[in-house]
């Protein structure tokens, strides 16, 4: 599951925002602001996806859909929310051509703008544009 996490958020910088990455296995401690949504497959296992970007990657991502430097808190918020509905959407989308079953994501909420400290089955970062994003999977 979290491998189409991060191939679709791959397709996120490539396609969405058309900006290079570097994906890392790892975690910088960098305070974030994070979201999540779960996932629920058809044998019932269930999943809680993390997104978490940075302000300048927030600020960024929210010119490129906006067109314009809005940065209040509130607008960041909500471009995290639907940045992790796009990402996750598309591995929803991934997994189910690569897999005869499917599985269904709820819709996410803003967790908190901290450091992201909770332990997960894999935590990925992706540095674009001068800011970070991480992306981590849990089960529950």
């Amino acid at each position: 599951m979290l491998s189409f996490i991060i191939k679709a958020a791959e397709n996120f910088c490539i396609h969405q925002i058309r900006l290079p990455y570097r994906i890392e296995p790892l975690y910088s401690q960098k305070r974030t602001l994070i979201a999540y949504l779960d996932i629920e497959d058809s044998n019932g296992d269930k999943h809680r996806a993390y997104i978490g970007c940075d302000t300048i990657l927030l600020q960024c991502i929210t010119e490129i859909f906006l067109g314009e430097e809005i940065y209040d808190q509130e607008t960041l918020r909500d471009m995290l929310l639907e940045t992790t509905n796009m990402i996750v959407g598309n591995a929803k989308v991934l997994y189910e051509e690569s897999s005869s079953s499917p599985f269904t994501i709820s819709t996410p909420h803003f967790q908190a703008n901290e450091h992201f400290t909770l332990d997960t089955e894999g935590l990925h970062t992706f540095y674009v544009a001068d800011g970070e994003m991480l992306i981590a999977l849990k089960a529950l």
